[in-house]
């Protein structure tokens, strides 16, 4: 009010108004144009400049065709956010004027917009260098955001397709990786914001934002970022000891007393990895905030997304092996309601049984599947049965129509599917049998039995040959010591069978024995980036480090008639690639333990002697 009511400030200007200015233009005569343009781009231009600047031009944007671009350009380079409210308000309604009568500047308009979307670049003079970086100093970066939204929010008012001119722009203004985590963070956190007002772009957002965060995923190795930590956790700890020795006075003793929590604590030490930390963190609280309203679950909204995500899992997770973070929105957004997981379930399942589709896709879904099931804490146990039942019954009949049939035979690209789905159901039961046992132990049995695990290990197939070695070895010690089936024999026999892979290096021949024909993974083992991890945690099923005590309690078959209330839940260490062995029985070959992906998680390798 204060702003209309006052008198307009004298300014200085030149060249006439800007309606004489244009015509004259027009006729040829560019002296008070050259003019025009020059005082629009003097960078030390007032407010009140601005504010009659733009007055006259939302006036006159008739006359602002597409010849007159040059000019248009100065415009929307005018440095309006980080002015006072009267310029902003004027120059939105300049923006809505502007688009709404000529519409040919709806692309460089939009451009301008998302340009802002990161903090803003401030040059700082070093020993005679210029040094680039975000400002993340700017107490107004939230405001300005806010603005920014509320002016794409004009355009969008005016012009209805602007969502497809602004989806190019969005991908083509996508800060490279390398950039500073502040950078990627506002870009993101602002895109994710655009899906809210243009809920026609969430799946391409949705679909760009999980593009990005795969392409970090898979360039920092799980192995890289541990190795990272492990690295800084040694450096902190020398110069502690240090600091400790040279400065171990009284009053450092009271500054010990009172604990401060070390920022340093929570960033990852590997630049990728806390950059992708990031970027989860946000994606969780999107997804989280979508799906409740007022802290309630919001079913239709979860179910939209739901299916959004499927979509961009379909596209672009599925087919990319062995990403070990950006899969986690899945498993995020299903444990908010059984229905999201049991949806999620049969839609891998579907994938899974479909002959149509590749058989890579086919094994990668049957990876999920066991996966999910062993630990998502949230599935409860009638629905793994379920999965088991219908897993179990799918390998069965395939044993029905391949066992004498030509094709009768152990090879991973005949069968690639039907191994992934027999190691998708030993992992479940590596994980979940003390839960399938529990409360009656006869019942739980009876039902292990009846999914009948010896006509699908006996099979010409031969599924223990294929599968991961450590996930055979627990799968093998568990059902002997339930009395189910004796894997033992079939595994010596297989042992027997292994023909190394001699391979030519840089440092002489390699002797390798191949693992993983499958080339299989565990999708959901350990998250381990620090902040978004504790997102995850409360609803994951870790896996207990091997026991003594354990492996005594594997080598006693049941007795029947007794209870079950040993501890044989003890899955950690690794997921195994195709460089490493395992030691299985006796007189097998040496054991390998390392992992070039992953030090922690699934499932152990671990030996377990048969008797005698």
């Amino acid at each position: 009010d204060e702003f209309i009511s006052s008198p307009p400030r004298k300014t200085v200007r030149f060249g006439g108004t800007l309606a004489e200015i244009l015509l004259k233009y027009e006729k040829g005569d560019t002296t008070d144009f050259e003019l025009l343009k020059h005082q629009l781009s003097d960078p030390d231009i007032k407010d009140a400049q601005i504010i009659n600047w733009l007055h006259e031009f939302r006036a006159s944007v008739a006359y602002l065709t597409k010849d007159l671009e040059q000019l248009v350009n100065i415009l929307l380079k005018l440095p309006w956010l980080r002015r006072s409210r009267e310029v902003v308000e004027e120059y939105l309604g300049f923006l809505g004027n502007l688009v709404s009568a000529q519409t040919v500047h709806l692309r460089p308009c939009l451009r301008m917009i998302v340009s802002q979307f990161v903090p803003p670049r401030i040059t700082i003079r070093e020993d005679d260098v210029d040094i680039s970086d975000s400002d993340d100093d700017d107490e107004n970066i939230s405001e300005n955001f806010d603005t920014c939204h509320r002016a794409l929010q004009t355009v969008a008012r005016y012009v209805p397709s602007t969502p497809q001119f602004l989806m190019p722009i969005l991908v083509e203004f996508f800060p490279f990786i390398n950039k500073s985590e502040r950078t990627l963070e506002c870009y993101v956190h602002n895109l994710l914001r655009v899906t809210v007002y243009l809920p026609t772009l969430r799946l391409q957002i949705l679909e760009l934002i999980i593009e990005k965060l795969l392409k970090l995923d898979v360039s920092t190795p799980q192995q890289d970022i541990e190795d990272a930590e492990e690295t800084a956790n040694n450096c902190a700890s020398e110069e502690k000891s240090t600091e400790e020795g040279l400065f171990n006075m009284e009053e450092d003793e009271d500054r010990k007393g009172n604990k401060v929590v070390s920022p340093s604590i929570e960033r990852m030490a590997h630049p990728l990895a806390e950059r992708l930390d990031i970027l989860m963190t946000i994606l969780f609280s999107y997804i989280k905030d979508v799906c409740h309203v007022d802290g309630k679950l919001n079913i239709s909204n979860t179910k939209d997304l739901y299916r959004d995500l499927v979509s961009v899992f379909d596209k672009l997770i599925l087919p990319t092996h062995a990403s070990c973070h950006v899969q986690y929105f899945m498993f995020y957004i299903c444990s908010f309601k059984l229905g999201l997981a049991e949806a999620f379930l049969d839609h891998l399942w579907k994938k899974l049984q479909d002959p149509n589709n590749p058989s890579v896709i086919r094994q990668t879904a049957g990876s999920y599947i066991g996966s999910f099931l062993a630990r998502a804490k949230f599935i409860p146990i009638v629905t793994v049965k379920a999965c088991l039942d219908l897993l179990v019954n799918w390998l069965h009949k395939y044993i029905d129509n391949q066992d004498t049939g030509a094709n009768a035979y152990c090879d991973v690209a005949l069968h690639g599917p039907f191994y992934s789905t027999c190691q998708a159901v030993f992992y479940t039961l590596i994980f979940r049998h003390k839960q399938l046992l529990d409360g009656n132990l006869r019942k739980g049995l009876s039902y292990l039995q009846s999914l009948n695990f010896e006509r699908i290990v006996m099979c010409q197939l031969n599924p223990l040959k294929i599968c991961i070695p450590s996930v055979v070895n627990l799968f093998a010690a568990i059902t002997r010591k339930y009395q189910l089936v004796f894997c033992y024999t079939i595994i010596e026999r297989n042992n027997r069978q292994f023909i190394p892979v001699v391979r030519s290096g840089t440092g002489g021949d390699l002797v390798q024995t191949c693992t993983n024909p499958l080339d299989s993974f565990f999708p959901f083992d350990p998250y381990i980036l620090k902040r978004s991890k504790k997102t995850i945690d409360p609803m994951y099923q870790f896996w207990e480090e091997l026991s003594a005590e354990d492996l005594e309690n594997l080598k006693k078959p049941i007795k029947k008639g007794t209870s079950e209330d040993e501890d044989d839940d003890f899955l950690k260490g690794e997921t195994p690639q195709n460089d490493g062995v395992v030691e299985i029985a006796p007189n097998s070959y040496e054991s390998n333990t390392r992992s070039p992906v992953s030090s922690i998680g699934s499932p152990a390798n671990c030996y377990v002697p048969y008797p005698l």
